[in-house]
């Protein structure tokens, strides 16, 4: 009866021994991959060392010197060899000119950025027998925050992104491509921040206390509506007053066809995608 136990305890200490001991590696070093190695450094991950690429020499010198635990590999190759799983934070583009020259290893976890490269086409350009896994992640993942929507599902990769968001697991990749079109709306959503506050610098406002009335405004806005998620969000919008300031706002932006330009704007992501 005792033998068990140990076998079962020693399986234990070695799962948190290569967990604790275990290097990701990161192929690019765009916006998105700083976003998610500040997350990660922020987080109760479990890691030894983060290599990244050495393709963008400013923004790797930087990482390097304000996270301990980053070390610059040589080339691509280099980070492949030295970690555990390795992420694709390159554009589609690049991706698909340099994965057939590089090497991995079978059974390795890949977990790819690459927007509008699919799951088939990843397993050809990678060739080795993977764990291949695409993700969505955004930038507040930086504070351990926002969606982060993986195909196919995978329970380590859930539980890995669930420390720095919150993951939405998709059972077939064309549903995916939905959340890769609505991942397109972010800079819009900034955009129209930026007008709202530039309204209000034009109205005397100084800058600082117009960026963040709106910003505060919308956050808390966006709070609200993920509370009430489980309802339909048109919810929200009928409760405003009829004949009310917000009433207004919504009618004159719809008879404007502001929201029909929105929805056609994601359709065209989507085609691309």
């Amino acid at each position: 009866m005792k033998r068990p136990a140990l076998i079962s305890w020693s399986f234990f200490l070695y799962r948190k021994v290569y967990i604790a001991s275990m290097n990701l590696g990161f192929i690019g070093t765009g916006n998105i991959v700083s976003d998610i190695i500040v997350g990660i450094s922020k987080s109760k991950i479990k890691y030894k060392k983060i290599i990244i690429s050495p393709r963008n020499k400013i923004r790797a010198l930087y990482l390097k010197r304000y996270f301990k635990r980053v070390i610059i590999a040589k080339d691509n190759q280099e980070v492949i060899n030295k970690a555990n799983w390795v992420f694709l934070g390159i554009l589609p583009k690049v991706g698909e000119a340099i994965l057939p020259e590089l090497q991995f290893r079978k059974g390795q976890i890949i977990v790819s950025f690459m927007s509008t490269t699919n799951y088939t086409k990843l397993k050809k350009l990678i060739k080795t027998k993977s764990i291949i896994i695409r993700a969505i992640p955004m930038p507040p993942i930086r504070l351990g925050k926002g969606p982060v929507a993986i195909f196919p599902p995978n329970k380590k990769v859930k539980s890995f992104f669930d420390k720095i968001g919150t993951t939405i697991e998709i059972k077939n990749e064309k549903l995916s491509k939905n959340f890769w079109a609505i991942s397109g709306t972010m800079a819009s959503f900034f955009e129209s921040m930026n007008i709202l506050s530039k309204w209000l610098i034009r109205k005397k406002i100084n800058r600082i206390d117009a960026q963040k009335y709106v910003t505060l405004l919308y956050s808390a806005l966006a709070e609200l509506a993920l509370i009430n998620s489980s309802k339909p969000l048109k919810n929200l919008v009928n409760d405003q007053t009829p004949g009310g300031l917000n009433w207004q706002g919504v009618n004159d932006l719809r008879k404007s066809g502001y929201y029909r330009l929105l929805e056609k704007s994601l359709n065209k992501i989507y085609k691309r995608l």
